[in-house]
């Protein structure tokens, strides 16, 4: 692992850079107050009209849910994050009340991923990484856990102390490292749309 090759353009705290997502993971068990301390960070994120519209379905390994968790990852994830401490289910509503309304969200998704993150940054101050994965079964997690419309499931996160890079399969332990980032003139325009955007990669 190396966190030296990662640069800023600007000064900002050391956790954004030295936060990053590793797949190989110890047997190290997490305690069920840490977890919810990293749900407590999460829940304090911004929502619009503090909806709050997250959810959090979670299993720690050794826990009779962990074999059904397990199942709805992809087997390219299921491979490495089997050995992780706890695996989180992240599912977000997508209306909220405002007094007698129910208002359809716009925002969501951009809410949810809010309170993620500071789930993510909570438990990196901890000592415990996170890895968010897409590569789930969306469907199988919505009828297994029995999650009633109105409710989308959007992504799974492995929580657990860094392990050894050779228990990782081969191919996996080239990528074991920490990625790097677009510079800062690809993401950021002042005042109109950067048609360089539209450029497929």
């Amino acid at each position: 692992m190396n966190l030296n090759s990662r640069k800023t353009e600007y000064p900002i705290d050391s956790q954004f850079i030295e936060r990053w997502s590793p797949r190989a993971f110890s047997n190290a068990e997490i305690p069920e107050s840490t977890l919810m301390a990293g749900f407590e960070a999460a829940r304090w994120a911004p929502s619009s009209s503090n909806s709050q519209p997250w959810r959090y379905i979670y299993s720690r390994r050794n826990s009779p849910t962990w074999n059904q968790f397990t199942s709805f990852l992809y087997d390219g994830n299921r491979v490495w994050a089997d050995k992780s401490a706890a695996l989180i289910i992240l599912i977000s509503k997508k209306e909220f009340k405002a007094g007698d309304k129910v208002i359809t969200s716009g925002t969501f998704a951009f809410d949810t991923g809010s309170a993620w993150m500071s789930f993510a940054l909570q438990m990196f101050k901890m000592g415990w990484y996170t890895h968010g994965m897409a590569g789930i079964h969306t469907d199988k997690i919505m009828a297994d856990l029995k999650i009633p419309e109105g409710f989308i499931v959007n992504a799974m996160v492995a929580v657990g102390k860094p392990g050894n890079i050779e228990n990782l399969p081969e191919a996996l332990q080239a990528r074991e490292t920490p990625s790097h980032r677009k510079p800062l003139e690809e993401l950021v325009s002042h005042g109109k749309f950067d048609e360089n955007w539209i450029k497929t990669e």
